[in-house]
């Protein structure tokens, strides 16, 4: 138990090498479409023999490797051919590859996007959803070809000034300064990034906890007691959840602090008013990517009303390519993985990306 507690920076596997589509069992092999210095598109391939919706999943960067998102892949893969933005940890990222902060992320987005080719979809999970807005946002403005076809935001913080949640309250409580200085370090020689300032991944799994404590507490007492009783089953659950939880990843200092200020602090996308490259963006230029907006009604990481904020700033487009889907009994993880993304869940967005076709 107690060698169980250390903290990886080791990207888990994905784990997913076979799905069941009818009555067959398909090989899903993860191959590199693209990669950057700060992350790699990755794509889940199988071959079936048919065109399947192709769909970017847009995973957070806050302090865990995108296998977080292993669920939502596993349910997406079965209908879709489904890419994932799988971020590197910013700690093995040299010097010479430069900054990169909230306009970056965008970049990659867009980017990804143009590598997988016009008639794509996108799902962003909790904190993207505000680069993946300002980047249908760019796309929409310019009328690029490779457009999302539609865009799903689960749990993501468009309006943090709606339900404020603990974390919101600190970010919104504290000078960029403070974060700076308390949050803020340096990567030591020792890995290739070094040099690099960075926000570490483990302060965010600590707040993450700390939020939570009592939860965790009880996971790591019922494993124990799963262990002692032989109950391998049980416990195996228990341990891949916190072998996935206990690997982290560290986040480049320029993308965090840029975000905490214009997100949290400003709340410049809910109020219109974002700049990205210095140039105001409008969300109004969203005209032809449906929407779909998923809260979980147990989520105190982006409370109700947060995500579905993104209809009101998306006000061109028509409302019969808007649709908001509440999930009761669950939170934030509720959202995108278990059995209530699976049975509820995904269902929903596996229907809205098909009208949205």
């Amino acid at each position: 138990m107690m060698a169980r507690a250390g903290l990886t920076h080791s990207r888990p596997a994905y784990g997913i090498g076979t799905v069941t589509i009818g009555n067959q069992n398909i090989e899903v092999v993860e191959e590199t479409a693209f990669r950057t210095p700060f992350g790699t598109l990755t794509h889940f391939a199988k071959e079936i023999g048919a065109q399947q919706p192709r769909v970017l999943v847009v995973a957070p960067l806050s302090g865990h490797f995108a296998t977080l998102l292993r669920n939502t892949v596993r349910a997406l893969v079965v209908d879709h051919d489904v890419y994932i933005t799988d971020w590197t940890n910013a700690r093995d990222v040299p010097t010479a590859a430069g900054r990169f902060g909230f306009d970056d992320y965008v970049d990659h987005i867009v980017g990804f996007l143009e590598h997988m080719g016009p008639g794509s979809h996108v799902v962003a999970v909790c904190q993207p959803a505000v680069q993946t807005l300002v980047a249908s946002a760019l796309m929409g403005a310019a009328k690029h070809s490779a457009t999302p076809v539609s865009m799903t935001l689960m749990a993501g913080p468009v309006d943090t000034r709606v339900n404020p949640t603990k974390v919101n309250r600190l970010a919104a409580n504290k000078p960029i300064s403070w974060f700076e200085d308390h949050l803020i370090t340096t990567v030591p020689p020792r890995h290739p990034g070094a040099g690099r300032r960075v926000y570490p991944g483990f302060l965010q799994l600590m707040a993450f906890m700390s939020m939570n404590a009592d939860r965790h507490v009880n996971g790591h007492r019922d494993l124990f007691w799963h262990l002692v009783n032989g109950e391998a089953t049980q416990a195996l659950q228990i341990q891949v959840f916190y072998d996935e939880y206990f690997a982290v990843l560290d986040l480049a200092a320029e993308f965090y602090l840029e975000t905490v200020k214009s997100v949290f602090q400003d709340n410049a996308l809910a109020r219109n008013q974002l700049r990205y490259r210095g140039q105001l963006l409008d969300l109004r230029s969203i005209r032809r990517t449906a929407l779909l907006t998923v809260e979980g009604e147990r989520d105190d990481i982006c409370s109700v009303g947060q995500t579905v904020a993104a209809h009101d700033l998306c006000s061109e487009l028509p409302p019969f390519m808007k649709r908001h889907y509440l999930q009761t009994g669950v939170g934030h993880y509720g959202v995108f993985s278990g059995r209530k993304w699976e049975n509820h869940v995904y269902p929903v967005v596996r229907n809205f990306i098909a009208s949205s076709n």
